[in-house]
């Protein structure tokens, strides 16, 4: 037998690239440098750390060994008692410490001056290339940030979390948050029986004393159980009230949280999620005790933003992989982006991730200036979940098309793609599924007729000439809501397609910005990616949005 048939084969004859490290995420995303090209140098090289760090190859075992090296519960100890922790990989913690030092926690509440304007904008630079390299972490760091917005309601609770929650410490030791020099707030809102319909909630909330309440109950989906405290939905006798509840009591004894066993979850598997029951249980009102969901909806408000961000991200990195390979990989002669058919896949592809992220990036904007223009405030109120349904469900779909793009390398869990896709479906069902998206926009249709007439104004304006037209069909598809609200989800991707191709109009993005307006909205019927036709130029769409880089 030939010795050299089991010989290694050089990287000539292995026809497959390096793997997809150490390439700045930041730097090779060209749109993305884009958008941030305004900001203060001091952000933009904190973009460049934060880039260089996601696709090392040492920020990547962590990801992978976090994922591998799933949560476990400890319901008790060896004498019986109740232990009710979780605990982590040290991959995980690492991941977490590096987070929170970057500010994902905490960045937004912080008043820095070289973020003044910018602050929601910077920071969803920093979550968006974060997200390239690893997702569960994200989920308590979303959580953490965004419950300052409900507990801002109880203004001296607020004194005392404030500083740790912007400590940008991270601290997993098992000790009252008194004695932490950071921490993280989780958040329970829904039960068994009810789900996303809150107000089913049967949990129940009773009065001890002034602003303190004792509550019994349970929740059926409660994310990252080791955090600190807990924002949580519960029946008082004026109606829902809300509640931050900690985990630990001062004294270090357990708040009668019992955590009953871990999700076995499809994807975000490096970070745990509970179902918990709770007897006895503290709670420091947030906000009127009748007017609990109007006070998490202001944090659930800034979640969403998130999954949209964090879908956005992940299908930066697994079309950027794709293209990466197909660069480095020679089939039929040729080497697969010479090949018209694959060109037009992932140049197909590039168009949806590029307006994805415009979009994103451009809510996080609507954030920073909403109190200052009204514009800016119907553009938040009327976007989010427009941003949040139609980003979110694109990332499956599209993770998939680039994971078929590697073949059947792409179909093993030594890979990154194997991690993105498995992830791709959560922020889609999580902070509100399609359905409640779509009823959402509805909401804000009935009650706030006026936002949607800015927001409609704006798109005619960053449209140009085809702007007039454009509009015209989205106010017949809101009439048409009007009258038959099983036609939000038309309405709702419709405004994203519009939104999506205003958006790199108005950046400047010139043929893909027209390939995406012919595409998606003058277009014939599509199902699946690699449409474009001879019009377009694919090859150009892929290299300028995905330069070349060393092989």
């Amino acid at each position: 037998m030939d010795k050299n048939l089991h010989a290694d084969l050089t990287p000539e004859e292995l026809n497959q690239p390096e793997p997809w490290t150490g390439i700045n995420a930041y730097r090779s995303d060209p749109l993305l440098v884009d958008i941030s090209s305004s900001m203060p140098r001091a952000i933009r090289e904190e973009f460049e750390l934060v880039g260089r760090y996601a696709t090392s190859h040492e920020a990547q075992e962590l990801a992978r060994m976090a994922n591998q090296g799933t949560p476990k519960l400890r319901t008790h100890g060896p004498r019986g008692e109740r232990l009710d922790v979780v605990d982590f990989h040290p991959a995980w913690h690492a991941l977490m410490r590096r987070s929170v030092a970057s500010g994902l926690a905490s960045s937004i509440w912080e008043d820095k001056e070289d973020e003044k304007g910018l602050a929601h904008q910077a920071r969803a630079i920093r979550f968006f290339l974060t997200a390239q390299l690893e997702c569960g972490h994200l989920c308590p760091l979303t959580m953490t940030s965004a419950s300052v917005a409900a507990i801002k309601s109880n203004p001296g609770l607020l004194r005392g979390w404030l500083p740790k929650i912007t400590a940008r410490r991270y601290d997993s030791n098992n000790r009252p948050a008194q004695d932490k020099p950071g921490v993280t707030i989780g958040m329970g809102m829904t039960e068994k029986q009810g789900g996303t319909d809150v107000r089913a909630n049967r949990s129940v909330a009773d009065k001890v004393s002034e602003g303190i309440y004792r509550l019994n109950g349970h929740k059926w989906f409660m994310s990252a159980p080791m955090s600190d405290a807990f924002v949580m939905l519960a029946q008082t006798r004026e109606g829902i009230g809300c509640f931050l509840v900690p985990r630990l009591l001062e004294d270090g004894s357990r708040n009668g949280l019992r955590f009953q066993r871990l999700k076995d979850k499809i994807g975000n598997r490096s970070n745990a999620s509970s179902e918990v029951e709770f007897s006895d249980t503290y709670g420091f009102l947030l906000g009127d005790p009748e007017h609990g969901i109007r006070t998490i909806l202001e944090m659930v408000t800034l979640t969403r933003l998130d999954c949209a961000l964090a879908s956005a991200g992940i299908m930066r990195a697994a079309l950027a992989e794709a293209i990466h390979h197909i660069r480095g990989r020679s089939v039929f002669g040729k080497e697969l982006i010479d090949q018209p058919i694959m060109t037009r896949v992932v140049a197909d592809m590039a168009l949806d991730v590029a307006a994805a992220s415009a979009l994103v990036f451009r809510l996080a904007s609507a954030f920073d200036n909403a109190g200052a223009s009204e514009e800016e405030r119907a553009y938040q109120r009327v976007m989010t979940p427009v941003i949040k349904y139609w980003v979110c469900k694109l990332a499956p779909a599209l993770i998939y098309e680039a994971m078929e793009c590697l073949g059947g390398s792409g179909y093993v869990e030594e890979r990154p793609m194997a991690r993105h896709y498995r992830e791709a479906p959560v922020n889609a069902i999580w902070e509100g599924s399609g359905n409640v998206m779509a009823l959402d926009l509805l909401r804000v249709l009935t009650r706030h007729r006026d936002q949607f007439d800015m927001v409609f104004n704006m798109l005619e304006r960053d449209l140009g000439p085809s702007g007039g037209k454009m509009v015209d069909v989205l106010r017949a598809a809101a009439a048409l809501c009007e009258r038959d609200e099983g036609s939000a989800r038309f309405l709702a991707e419709q405004m994203a397609l519009a939104a999506g191709a205003a958006e790199l109009m108005r950046l400047g993005a010139g043929r893909v910005a027209d390939a995406f307006l012919e595409t998606r909205l003058a277009g014939g019927w599509r199902s699946t990616y690699g449409m474009l036709d001879s019009r377009f130029d694919a090859r150009f769409i892929v290299d300028l949005l995905y330069p070349a880089v060393g092989q």
